[in-house]
């Protein structure tokens, strides 16, 4: 999916998208407050990119680490779950590919959600 959808560049995309939108979000949106967007948004793009299948990857322990401590509940993720699903949709992905991202997003769940 990773080449499919256009590599680092597209994913870069959606990834600006996805914060366009969760930044308002008055539940996900103040986790963002304090933090390097430009960082941010590396990551997230290396994390997404890992999604599609792409070369970057973070490890269990490195989700875990990243996380922990925010306090990140269910309710947080399935929005920002949610979120990733719709942008990605209106990035042109087809609802087969957003479900196998959805797919590979839950199974980090537990190393995500506190």
């Amino acid at each position: 999916m990773f080449e499919k959808y256009g590599g680092f560049s597209s994913v870069s995309r959606v990834v600006l998208s996805f914060y366009d939108t969760l930044l308002d979000s008055d539940d996900v949106g103040p986790f963002f407050d304090d933090v390097d967007m430009g960082r941010l948004v590396d990551h997230q793009t290396k994390f997404i990119a890992s999604l599609l299948g792409g070369p970057s990857s973070y490890t269990d322990e490195q989700l875990k680490q990243i996380h922990a401590g925010l306090n990140i509940r269910d309710t947080h993720f399935d929005e920002m779950k949610a979120v990733l699903c719709q942008t990605l949709l209106d990035h042109g992905f087809t609802e087969g590919d957003v479900e196998v991202v959805a797919a590979a997003l839950e199974i980090r769940r537990k190393l995500i959600v506190e």
